[in-house]
């Protein structure tokens, strides 16, 4: 399959008519005709039922549509970059954020990025479970907001944010949520959830076996709004980072004896071949006041 074709076969696709799809892919129209056959033959099945001025697209011409249209929008995004790149500046951002990391802290912070740097736009991304820095050397993501990881990369430019430690999240009324500091053996006395993209899972439940406390999760999975939505309502417990509630209703309390924390950190590829604004971006991360 050739690129052309996609073109060639959206042009046919709206007017019905070689003739007139010809003229508007600047070719003529045996070459259309050709095109169209060629396409056909490799996938396998007429796309059009040629019937003179009641042309119209077979049930395969219409779902190939679909997608090519998409193709077509991908297409264009990619000269977009291409141009970007060529023309020096690189407007389009994209930043992955790990899901543990919550809204929060971070809305103010991309907020005022782009008062900083107007001249760009930032996709935020999840950052998926089997994902990490390496999605930033491979050209995927511009920089990662995530947990830092205990491998270094020399290839990789890794600034610290802020640290933040594991708590006890409840609802406001709550019967733990009253208490300045709650004590490990109070925790059993609830219902617990288990956030399964907790970086410090094993660490929680060595922290409360030494204490012969025993957590039964009812409840486990990986969405931490999820989570966040059980516990807010009342239903659960969990342990969560501090700065990550996103929920409302939700509270946090820190655990006696629980001295777990994280850093965050943004990386970027090293050296001066990185966009400069994606430079800008994580210096200003470095030098923001997270509150």
């Amino acid at each position: 399959m050739e690129l052309n074709q996609i073109s060639y076969f959206i042009n046919l696709a709206e007017t019905l008519n070689f003739t007139t799809a010809a003229r508007l892919s600047g070719v003529s129209q045996p070459s259309m005709t050709r095109a169209i056959r060629r396409l056909e033959e490799e996938l396998g099945g007429p796309l059009i039922y040629r019937d003179g001025k009641n042309s119209r697209l077979t049930a395969l011409g219409q779902d190939i549509e679909m997608e090519f249209r998409r193709m077509q929008v991908a297409l264009r995004n990619v000269r977009q970059h291409s141009d970007n790149w060529a023309l020096g500046r690189h407007r389009v951002l994209d930043i992955a954020v790990a899901p543990t990391v919550g809204p929060n802290a971070f809305t103010s912070f991309f907020l005022s990025a782009l008062e900083q740097i107007p001249s760009v736009r930032i996709k935020i991304h999840a950052l998926q479970h089997h994902e990490d820095t390496a999605e930033v050397l491979s050209g995927k993501y511009h920089a990662c907001i995530l947990s830092r990881e205990l491998k270094s990369d020399p290839k990789l430019d890794v600034r610290p944010l802020f640290r933040e430690r594991l708590v006890l999240g409840c609802a406001t009324d709550h019967p733990l949520a009253s208490a300045d500091v709650v004590r490990a053996q109070d925790l059993a006395e609830f219902p617990y959830i288990d956030r399964l993209r907790c970086e410090f899972r094993e660490q929680i439940r060595e922290h409360f076996a030494r204490r012969e406390v025993m957590m039964r999760p009812r409840i486990r999975t990986e969405r931490e709004d999820w989570v966040q939505r059980v516990v807010a309502d009342g239903h659960a417990i969990c342990i969560l980072p501090e700065r990550s509630v996103a929920a409302p209703g939700l509270v946090t309390r820190p655990i006696e004896g629980l001295s777990l924390e994280r850093e965050l950190v943004i990386a970027t590829v090293s050296g001066s071949a990185t966009p400069i604004e994606i430079r800008k971006i994580a210096q200003f991360a470095s030098m923001y006041e997270w509150q």
